[in-house]
């Protein structure tokens, strides 16, 4: 077996430009695209319905399908519902190189139109060193520290644009969504309003003029970003479309130590996602929840609670002073936390019906919030530790000994 060819890393990079003024007008555009796109994706404004029906029909005629009569409901659960009790299905008919079905077409239509534009990104790369540096590099430094230490324009892009919408609006407000609906929809659903990272990414080349793709693929990109910025879920079938509404709240906070303006969801007192038919979603910090955890959380729904992210937030929802006492925990040991100053580490004994042995350690966090509090947390440790100091050596793979040498822990 051959070697492959080692280029030298000394070629001349694919900088956004030469010109340093121009350069940071350029990483500009970069997240005025993005929050762009994030804007739309969080809307929580009632569907732009013309808009809307005019691409998606524009999609049907495209991929080769006629164009479909358009049924709207008030919420991807409803949509669900919809196409369960009128048994609609993508009718997989085989003619000539596969699936034919409306959804089949559609979605081989986008697919190697993404792929067209991918390679037309790839055809302006330059080879970079490093590369593993450079992805997590941009991916943790803002967009204008990621240039100066030499990070490509094409990480910085994927970073600050692509993995941040995705973060945001894919894994967080559509994976909420998500749960709602029984584990088997069918057919292809298209996210809509919570797909703007691909939208967003494609139109950042295109606007920088990084990249030009084919007449068909414009086409294509502004058809699909009219639908993303107009509505939410939809399902295309033979006959008919079925379309979603954008739900009717949204509420979200930035996330801590991210520096691309990704979100996550969270509401401390109400849904953090609510639809018009009255289907919604509680989210704590991002954690998705039963609605007893925001409406109601008492000691009893804690311990019957299996699911440790789930009773974290609980205990933090009435604050862990209340939920000692309520719970009646059994103070085993305590002690200041030489690692944080001024804090204390208080050791309890697991509470009756967990169903998980061992003790619990109470500590306080060593940064503080954005809100500038330190949080107080609960950790798991082992039943056969009776020391608080060993505890919270435990966490950190030493014993108590070592652990009260710590100048300071994070």
């Amino acid at each position: 077996m051959s070697a492959a060819p080692c280029r030298s890393v000394a070629r001349h990079r694919a900088t956004f430009t030469e010109n340093a003024d121009v350069s940071s007008e350029h990483l500009s555009v970069v997240k005025a695209v993005r929050d762009t796109w994030l804007g739309h994706g969080l809307c929580a404004y009632p569907s732009d319905r013309t808009t809307a029906e005019s691409a998606v029909a524009q999609l049907y005629r495209q991929s080769g399908s006629r164009e479909p009569k358009f049924v709207w409901v008030p919420s991807p659960v409803a949509g669900s519902d919809l196409i369960a009790a009128e048994g609609l299905s993508t009718s997989m008919s085989l003619a000539g190189n596969g699936v034919r079905c409306a959804s089949a077409r559609i979605a081989t239509l986008l697919l190697k139109s993404r792929r067209r534009m991918d390679a037309r990104i790839e055809r302006r790369r330059s080879d970079w060193p490093s590369e593993r540096w450079a992805v997590e590099t941009a991916r943790v430094q803002s967009t204008e520290d990621a240039a100066r230490a030499g990070v490509s324009p094409d990480r910085i892009i994927r970073a600050a644009v692509w993995d941040s919408l995705h973060t945001t609006l894919f894994d967080g407000v559509a994976a909420a969504i998500r749960t709602l609906l029984p584990p088997v929809v069918v057919g292809v659903t298209w996210y809509g309003q919570q797909e703007a990272h691909r939208v967003a990414y494609y139109n950042t080349y295109r606007r920088l003029g990084l990249a030009k793709f084919h007449s068909d693929d414009d086409e294509l990109l502004d058809a699909n970003a009219a639908l993303t910025g107009a509505t939410g879920w939809w399902w295309a079938f033979d006959n008919v479309c079925v379309m979603a509404e954008r739900p009717t709240a949204l509420h979200f906070e930035s996330i801590p130590g991210r520096v691309h303006n990704e979100r996550r969801l969270h509401h401390s007192d109400a849904p953090a996602v609510h639809f018009d038919d009255g289907r919604a979603v509680f989210v704590q910090h991002g954690t998705i929840v039963p609605d007893w955890v925001v409406r109601d959380p008492t000691a009893e729904r804690i311990a019957r609670e299996r699911n440790v992210e789930i009773r974290r937030c609980a205990i933090e929802r009435i604050g862990w002073d209340t939920y000692i006492d309520t719970a009646g925990l059994a103070l085993v040991d305590r002690a200041d936390d030489p690692g944080n100053v001024g804090c204390t580490l208080q050791l309890y004994a697991t509470p009756d019906g967990w169903g998980r042995s061992g003790r619990i350690l109470l500590a306080v966090n060593g940064p503080s919030e954005r809100d500038g509090h330190r949080r107080r947390y609960g950790l798991h440790v082992p039943g056969w530790i009776s020391s608080a100091l060993d505890a919270a050596g435990w966490t950190y793979g030493l014993d108590g000994a070592d652990y009260a040498r710590l100048v300071r822990r994070t």
